[in-house]
C-alpha cells in the first residue's frame, strides 16, 4: 500500500498544539509511547491503539481469542519498542449490539493471557455497544528506568541498521494475530549495547523507517540483500512485501557500526539480528538494489486514509 501523509498531518497537528506537556511529560507525542516521571527512579510508559472490525481483524475468520490478543500485544509491542517493561493493560470494548456471551468472554480470555505472559495485569476498562463494527482499544502501561527509554529520535548518521526477525507476509498467513512481542529482546539489546533509536515494525519497513529518519533528522540507505524474508511470503515480488506489508511486529533499531558487528557475532540469547543498511546525512529513504544501484525508495507500508 502506498504511503500517504493525511494521518502523519493528522498527528503532527495535534501534536503542534499539544506542546512538550507538562513537567511530569519526560517524552510527548511522536514516539511509541508516552513516558511520565513517577519518581527519581522511573519512568510511566503508556501506548494505545484501537483494532477496528474490518480493517485490523475480520470477525468472519478471526477467533475471538485471536482478536483479544492481538490488541493486547500490538500496544505491548509499543512497550517494547522503547524498552519498557509491561506491567498493565485497560481495556475499551465498543461491541456491535447482540455481540455478547462467549464471543466477548473468549476476547478478553485472548487478550489477558497474553498480558500475562509479558508480566501484565488486565486493570479496567469500559464496555459500550452500537449497531456499527466491533472495536477494541486497549491502553498498556509499563516502565522503565529514569532516561532510558530508547526514542525514535536518537539515530546518528552512520549508524548500522538492524532487526530482530524476518519480514513479509503476516497478513496473508494470519500471523499478525500470533506474533509475540519483543519485549525481552529489547531489554537483552539495550543491556548488551548502547540502542541508538527503536521503533517496532507495524506500519511497514520502509514507512518505519521514515518515522526513525523523520525523528533523527537524517536518512537512511538499505541494502536488499540484506533484508530478511518471511517465509510465508510467496514467490512474486518478495522484497516488496518485505518492505510494505506490515504487521510484522518485529523491531527495528539503530546502534554504532562497532556495536553492530559485536552483536551479529555474538547476539544476546535467544535473539537472531539482521543488518539491513546504515543511516544516512542525506535526507531520504534509498536501497540497494542485488545488482548494486542505488535508487530512491518509496515508504511503503500501511496509513489510515483520512
Amino acid at each position: 500500500m502506498t504511503h500517504t501523509s493525511g494521518e502523519f498531518e493528522l498527528i503532527d497537528w495535534i501534536r503542534q498544539r499539544a506542546g512538550r506537556g507538562g513537567a511530569n511529560v519526560a517524552i510527548g507525542i511522536g514516539d511509541d509511547a508516552a513516558a511520565l516521571s513517577i519518581g527519581d527512579d522511573e519512568e510511566l510508559l503508556v501506548a494505545t491503539d484501537t483494532l477496528l472490525e474490518g480493517v485490523h481483524f475480520d470477525r468472519s475468520t478471526a477467533l475471538p481469542r485471536e482478536i483479544g490478543r492481538k490488541a493486547a500485544a500490538v500496544n505491548v509491542s509499543d512497550l517494547a519498542a522503547m524498552a519498557a517493561r509491561p506491567i498493565a493493560v485497560v481495556c475499551g470494548l465498543t461491541l456491535t449490539k447482540g455481540l455478547a456471551g462467549e464471543f466477548v468472554r473468549e476476547l478478553m480470555a485472548g487478550m489477558i493471557q497474553l498480558a500475562e505472559s509479558q508480566g501484565a495485569s488486565l486493570v479496567g476498562g469500559d464496555v459500550t455497544s452500537w449497531d456499527g463494527p466491533l472495536a477494541v482499544n486497549v491502553t498498556a502501561v509499563g516502565v522503565c528506568p529514569k532516561g532510558k527509554a530508547v526514542r525514535r529520535s536518537g539515530a546518528h548518521p552512520g549508524d548500522a541498521i538492524l532487526v530482530t526477525g524476518p519480514l513479509g507476509g503476516s497478513l496473508g498467513s494470519g500471523r499478525h494475530y500470533w506474533f509475540q512481542p519483543r519485549v525481552t529482546e529489547a531489554l537483552a539489546l539495550v543491556e548488551a549495547a548502547d540502542v541508538h533509536a527503536m521503533i517496532d515494525l507495524s506500519d511497514g519497513l520502509a514507512a518505519d523507517l521514515g518515522h526513525v529518519c523523520d525523528e533523527s533528522g537524517c536518512g537512511a540507505t538499505l541494502v536488499a540483500e540484506g533484508i530478511p524474508i518471511h517465509e510465508d511470503v510467496g514467490d512474486a515480488d518478495r522484497l516488496s512485501h518485505a518492505l510494505g506489508d506490515g504487521e510484522d511486529f518485529e523491531l527495528l533499531f539503530t546502534v554504532d557500526p562497532a556495536d553492530a558487528e559485536r552483536l551479529l557475532a555474538d547476539p544476546p540469547a535467544g535473539l537472531t539480528l539482521f543488518r539491513v543498511g546504515e543511516t544516512t546525512d542525506e535526507p531520504g529513504l534509498r536501497i540497494i538494489d542485488a545488482n548494486g544501484n542505488s535508487k530512491p525508495l518509496d515508504r511503503l507500508g500501511w496509513s489510515h486514509d483520512l
